[in-house]
């Protein structure tokens, strides 16, 4: 993938990470990728590294190649909670990240995401198959509202969460859940606002330099 350059924008400043992994989805990571950065936010795409410095993924329509090289294992608190925003995209990515080689232990991408939603000044955007990821941590969504891909309503709602027939959901100031990769725009903006929101309502002594 070519290299983005950041512009200035309502997002300048922020930090968004995204999950990675082989069989993404490649117009909705694509569009992340490009559509955030329009916005003037910061992207890192996240992924399991195994003791590698780089991995290469394929995408599932046309085998696209996406170079990852941060490690979500390294992530200290410190660092998540310089993310104004943390994402599992649809596709196979939820699937392949929750692998555990301990089955009595959380898969490392699981246990981010559990550090991340008990930071309630994360966002957290979930779409489509993504809620495969929760599935070891159904705690943290159980009795939130949440939109999900056809196939796992019955998942999310064993989960505890309360299906709502919409292509995007807006549970609380820190949770948008998405249909489906198809609806990745649809989701990006609910997630481009609230993010632009929560800087307009910042103190001024937290704004961005």
């Amino acid at each position: 993938m070519a290299e983005i350059t950041l512009r200035e924008g309502p997002l300048s400043g922020a930090k968004v990470a995204i999950l990675i992994e082989s069989d993404y989805f490649e117009p909705e990571i694509h569009y992340y990728q490009r559509r955030f950065a329009e916005e003037g936010a910061d992207v890192h795409f996240l992924t399991r590294l195994w003791g590698q410095n780089e991995i290469t993924f394929y995408g599932h329509e046309w085998r696209a190649p996406f170079d990852a090289h941060e490690s979500l294992e390294n992530v200290d608190d410190e660092t998540l909670r310089s993310y104004s925003a943390v994402i599992v995209p649809s596709g196979m990515v939820s699937d392949r990240l929750r692998f555990t080689e301990d089955v009595n232990q959380l898969a490392p991408a699981a246990a981010l995401l559990k550090r991340a939603f008990a930071e309630p000044g994360i966002l957290k955007g979930i779409i489509c198959h993504g809620f495969w990821l929760l599935a070891s941590i159904p705690e943290t969504i159980r009795g939130r509202k949440v939109v999900c891909h056809n196939n796992l309503v019955g998942d999310v709602r064993n989960m505890g969460a309360e299906y709502v027939d919409s292509d995007v959901v807006v549970d609380g100031d820190d949770l948008v859940t998405g249909r489906t990769g198809m609806h990745a725009h649809l989701f990006a903006r609910q997630l481009i606002d609230l993010l632009a929101d929560r800087r307009d309502l910042a103190p001024a002594s937290q704004a961005p330099a």
